[in-house]
């Protein structure tokens, strides 16, 4: 999908489930801290505006992407969430690195929500440049944590309805 005209977190929010009631970890990577960071808090400000109280949604930190998809299955493990927002950010750089890190991460968050049956959202930026990781952070593209809120709270609610 081309980006460069589109904010990405325009969403309507008469047609968004309510999220009263659910139950959201936020597993936020360290690196790249104040894209993260943005990221987190636009997710945050999603799920309250949606009807989640503050009290349902925790955080926690892990040192960079990579470690993603472990702090995710310790939040599991917890069985105190309905989703579990994966926050992160890899830039491109010059080596090969960022290839093994965002397939790693991927594939790992991929296994998780099979295994699991629950919603392991991949909120993880993947951009070329920092300036197109700003621009996905709260710059002129939205806020990727906003569009794995909004994404975490459609799958509860799917899961809700099929389960009823």
């Amino acid at each position: 999908m081309a980006t460069h005209l589109k904010n990405l977190s325009d969403f309507n929010a008469a047609e968004l489930p309510s999220a009263k009631g659910m139950r959201f970890a936020l597993v936020v990577s360290s690196w790249n801290d104040k894209i993260t960071g943005a990221l987190a808090d636009g997710a945050r400000e999603a799920l309250l505006a949606a009807g989640c109280s503050a009290e349902d949604i925790e955080r926690v930190d892990v040192p960079g992407s990579y470690e993603l998809p472990l702090g995710a299955r310790w939040m599991a493990d917890q069985q105190r969430y309905d989703a579990i927002l994966c926050l992160g950010c890899v830039i491109q750089g010059e080596t090969r690195h960022f290839d093994f890190i965002c397939d790693a991460v991927a594939n790992g968050l991929m296994d998780l929500n099979l295994e699991y049956g629950l919603p392991f959202i991949f909120g993880v930026l993947t951009p070329n440049t920092l300036e197109q990781a700003i621009d996905r952070a709260g710059g002129k593209h939205g806020n990727k944590g906003v569009e794995a809120a909004t994404t975490a709270i459609r799958m509860v609610a799917l899961k809700r309805s099929i389960n009823k």
